[in-house]
């Protein structure tokens, strides 16, 4: 059983975050979404991450995106909604990933979250639980890769669609730190070499020196 001050997370939680992150541009959005607060609700409890990396997906124009060229399908479609639905998919047959929609309905924009931090060692124990044994012993193999997070924390493709912009549901946001605060850094996104000239777009950002991050550059350029 954990100690009640172990149990306390280190700001307040229940904020709601500010609906302009919601409408803006997956490019907008990516870097304020560092910071901020992802939380999944199980039957265990709830679990609170703050989310350390981002990738931006945004919309028709990017090679990089599965909706490049408008592309409409039962995969996509979900990109198409109005910004604050949650895009869950499957790569290699095994892996979810978690987006978050932004943007207005019928502009596909995303923004994949590629690593998150447990807020608190309870929080930690719910995410070992789910994801079992962690390679390497690492602490930070918990949850420093979109699929390992999202075994971490239970998502799969049933959440697909929910509203994170809403805190009573399976999955949502909620007001963490100031993103304006942190020290981040953007560099090209990863495993894209299909998205040609997309493929070296600085569209992902990240905390500097968290240890959640999945992959640090050395190129990488600081933007606060």
């Amino acid at each position: 059983m954990l100690d009640k001050k172990e149990q306390i997370y280190p700001y307040p939680y229940g904020q709601p975050l500010p609906p302009s992150i919601y409408t803006g541009t997956a490019l907008e959005s990516a870097p304020r979404l560092l910071g901020q607060t992802l939380v999944r609700c199980t039957e265990d409890g709830e679990i609170r991450c703050k989310i350390v990396e981002t990738e931006s997906y945004g919309g028709k124009e990017d090679k990089g995106s599965h909706a490049y060229g408008a592309r409409r399908t039962a995969r996509t479609e979900t990109m198409f909604q109005a910004g604050g639905t949650c895009y869950v998919y499957l790569i290699y047959g095994m892996y979810h990933c978690v987006n978050v929609v932004t943007s207005y309905e019928n502009d596909p924009q995303a923004i994949l979250i590629r690593a998150v931090e447990p807020l608190t060692s309870r929080d930690a124990e719910l995410m070992q639980l789910y994801r079992g044994k962690i390679p390497g012993g690492k602490p930070a193999n918990l949850s420093n890769g979109p699929g390992k997070l999202c075994r971490a924390l239970r998502i799969d493709k049933s959440l697909n669609g929910c509203q994170l912009n809403h805190l009573d549901g399976p999955l949502y946001l909620e007001l963490g730190e100031n993103s304006s605060n942190l020290p981040i850094v953007q560099a090209p996104r990863i495993n894209i070499p299909y998205a040609e000239e997309y493929a070296s777009k600085p569209w992902r950002f990240y905390i500097e020196g968290n240890p959640y991050v999945s992959v640090v550059d050395k190129k990488a350029l600081t933007i606060k």
